[in-house]
């Protein structure tokens, strides 16, 4: 009796298996086109398609963002319970924020540090600048954005007020 390839080489076999189930749920999923579309152009192996909208849980349409644009949801809760949405666009500044040309120009000028987190290992004043919160969320100059603020110690109070115009100001 002669041996296979996979009798003499057992991982062989495990490599073909995996290939044969990811080139199988690529099929899947590639077949799938947009309702109402005409199908995906092909371009050198790669499928694109033009994404038709969809609707969130709340039926707000999901845009498309340009790459390189500004397209933010920031909710304030102001630590009762009470909480403000706005939307804010950047180039040219825009949206329902109540300054967007100050919300904007803050994020030109302090969003590249003040929207990651703060490093775990950073040692921070343990004060308490009060008890807001907020969340930024879309994108910014094309970049996906998830940022939560606080006021919990010296480093989240320095990220909020580096942040003035687009978060408000304490007290507000």
């Amino acid at each position: 009796m002669s041996r296979t390839a996979r009798d003499r080489n057992p991982s062989v076999h495990g490599v073909r298996v995996l290939a044969l189930t990811a080139a199988l749920l690529v099929a899947a999923c590639g077949d799938q086109a947009a309702p109402g579309s005409e199908g995906a152009a092909s371009t050198g192996g790669n499928v694109t398609s033009t994404p038709e909208p969809s609707t969130s849980p709340s039926d707000e349409p999901v845009t498309v963002t340009p790459a390189g644009a500004t397209e933010l949801t920031i909710v304030v809760d102001d630590g009762s319970g009470g909480t403000t949405t706005w939307r804010l666009t950047c180039d040219p500044a825009g949206g329902d924020h109540p300054t967007p040309d100050a919300a904007c120009a803050a994020l030109a000028k302090n969003g590249e540090t003040a929207l990651p987190p703060v490093p775990k290992d950073r040692m921070c004043t343990q004060q308490f600048g009060g008890p807001e919160r907020a969340t930024v969320t879309g994108t910014w100059r094309g970049t996906p954005v998830n940022a939560t603020f606080s006021k919990t110690n010296g480093c989240e109070i320095g990220r909020w007020r580096s942040l003035a115009g687009l978060l408000p100001a304490p007290g507000a």
